[in-house]
């Protein structure tokens, strides 16, 4: 069975095209969702609402906690962590991260930032290994195969691979970074464009990303269903190893 962590960032609760305001990127995420679970029923889904509920910025608090290892740890520094342990361990469980988000002001929501930083965890997500030079930094979710898919709503055109806007775009590139460091590095990107524009345009760019949509939900399980029985057996002979010892 293979499990979705589904992230909505879009400050707009609605839904475009069916409430005022609506947010396109929550369209292209739920449409996401929707489509996989009608052809796997199977599969659960567990749902963040980050646009509306916000993670919790990082503070002294938190960083003096997390910089801190687990055995020294104070009773204050496990609560001040037990909200980052929370999304780590959701993090963990996905197989496919499902994330829609809009891009604000060339870069990511405050929310979606958030979320990132709360998860991006020295000795949770990401480990050190001073013999690694010169990158000491060991991902630690490279556990099992997982996607992640980001699927993005944009005002401007052009903001996208080999656009002419193309460097003022900050969303896309820095979450693959942030999901690269700690593991996650087969990434899919779908957006919408021309909010600003309007009309055909936009309807256009609306249409093409339900297409692709669909055509990456088709291909995602094909090859979930591929890889889980190889992935498995790998597992298995870890086992038969570690039992062996």
């Amino acid at each position: 069975m293979t499990h979705l962590l589904h992230l909505d960032a879009s400050a707009r609760p609605g839904l475009a095209g069916k409430d005022a305001h609506g947010s396109h990127s929550r369209n292209l995420s739920q449409r996401f969702v929707s489509q996989w679970q009608s052809r796997r029923a199977q599969d659960s889904v567990t749902y963040r609402d980050i646009g509306q509920n916000p993670p919790s910025f990082i503070d002294h608090d938190w960083i003096a906690s997390a910089f801190t290892r687990e055995e020294c740890q104070e009773p204050w520094m496990k609560d001040a962590l037990a909200e980052s342990d929370q999304l780590v361990d959701e993090l963990f469980a996905a197989d496919v991260l499902v994330i829609g988000t809009p891009l604000y002001n060339f870069g990511m929501p405050a929310a979606l930032k958030a979320w990132i930083d709360q998860v991006v965890r020295l000795g949770r997500t990401v480990g050190i290994d001073e013999t690694r030079h010169p990158d000491p930094y060991v991902p630690m979710l490279q556990d099992r195969p997982r996607h992640a898919v980001i699927l993005t709503a944009r005002g401007g055109i052009g903001f996208g691979p080999d656009g002419e806007m193309a460097h003022m775009n900050h969303l896309e590139p820095n979450l693959v970074t942030a999901l690269n460091f700690i593991g996650i590095t087969r990434i899919h990107q779908i957006a919408i464009e021309g909010q600003e524009t309007g009309g055909e345009v936009l309807a256009a760019s609306v249409a093409q990303a339900q297409r692709q949509v669909d055509v990456l939900v088709t291909e995602l399980q094909a090859e979930l269903e591929d890889t889980a029985p190889a992935f498995a057996h790998q597992k298995q002979a870890e086992l038969i190893c570690e039992v062996a010892r």
